[in-house]
């Protein structure tokens, strides 16, 4: 789709004139010398690349405006190492966007033998958290799901029951940590659980079940759910359950290319980020109706994120990408449209790029 231009601060720039911005990389190409490999396109020279990178950083900074918050990115061409980044090493609240960690640390497991994909995992009543999926079809106890179809349902409907029997599976909230630090990734912290990080979000009390206080405390005060969508200092700088965007960008590029999975388990894991079903308006939101990404979003509160992997059309290769909103004064709605804009921008300028080397 062609987007309407976008509002900046104190003028409009279109779609059109920011890939003139990019325009630069393409014609330094066509004026370099030709190497040994005459049949490939010479590198931008260097001024050209940082000046169009200048361009694309400074684009993303105005539609963070949008937003009506703050904003984090970071993006990286895997195959060539070109990154972008915004406030890329501020810390966000990574609400559901943790559950890509959580399917890694179990993954692992059963690379290790210890875990097996078939292995069926009994859904306790006392473990259902509020959430589309199994608390949604299964309201009554009796169920058991394997692995594979948890790793499935919490990947593709963000389902937290799923979320929050696969944490413990992988041992707990700091064993996915650990799992997160074995591969090399720091700055992106796990703490608690779905039912945790909701329970300390409502501020319910030590001892409490979370699911029933929260549902109480809806009911005594419908306006509750709406205050809890505005923001909140208090959850936007608590350091627990947080990431920067850099960091999640760096997980995704050790999940999809550092195989610190087998290629079965990152094919379960990036098949179901594929089958994402939620956050529809936010990376892919602009993005050409086949373009295919791999990602997974989160919500809570004022924050709302998405992280994944685009592939570019042609072969121009792959983007790992995270968009990180928080402490946002906007509707959800201008949240995504942000993430929209700065999703196809960063395409545009990698897909430009990619064509000059």
């Amino acid at each position: 789709m062609t987007p309407s231009p976008i509002p900046t601060a104190g003028r409009k720039l279109s779609r059109a004139a920011l890939r003139m911005a990019f325009a630069g990389l393409l014609a330094a190409a066509a004026l370099a010398p030709l190497g040994a490999h005459a049949a490939s396109a010479p590198a931008p020279v260097p001024a050209e690349r940082a000046k169009a990178r200048a361009a694309i950083e400074a684009q993303i900074l105005r539609l963070s405006e949008l937003s009506g918050g703050e904003v984090g990115v970071m993006a990286r061409h895997l195959e060539t190492g070109l990154t972008v980044a915004s406030k890329s090493r501020d810390h966000f609240p990574m609400a559901s966007t943790f559950k890509i960690a959580v399917a890694g640390a179990v993954l692992a497991q059963v690379d290790a033998k210890r875990l097996s994909l078939d292995q069926m995992v009994p859904v306790d009543p006392a473990l259902i958290v509020p959430s589309e999926g199994i608390a949604e079809v299964f309201p009554f106890p009796g169920i058991s799901l394997s692995v594979r179809n948890l790793i499935e349902t919490m990947m593709t409907k963000s389902d937290n029951t799923a979320t929050d029997l696969l944490t413990r599976l992988a041992g707990g909230p700091g064993a996915v940590t650990a799992w997160v630090r074995s591969v090399g990734v720091e700055d992106l912290r796990v703490d608690g659980d779905t039912a945790g990080i909701i329970g300390r979000f409502y501020m319910v009390p030590p001892g409490e079940a979370v699911v029933p206080y929260v549902t109480k405390a809806l009911a005594a005060d419908p306006g509750l759910e709406d205050r809890a969508s505005a923001p909140d200092a208090k959850y936007g700088d608590d350091p627990r359950d947080t990431t920067t965007p850099e960091a999640m960008v760096k997980l995704l590029s050790r999940i999809v290319d550092d195989h610190v999975l087998s290629a079965g388990s990152t094919d379960v894991l990036l098949g179901a980020m594929e089958r994402c079903s939620t956050g529809p308006k936010r990376i892919k939101g602009m993005l050409p109706a086949a373009t295919v990404v791999k990602h997974k979003t989160g919500t809570l509160g004022a924050s709302v994120n998405d992280t994944g992997v685009i592939y570019l059309p042609g072969g121009a290769g792959r983007v790992a990408i995270a968009v990180y909103v928080k402490k946002s004064k906007l509707p959800e709605e201008a949240r995504e449209r942000a993430i929209a804009e700065i999703s196809r921008s960063i395409y545009d300028y990698m897909l430009i790029e990619s064509a000059s080397r």
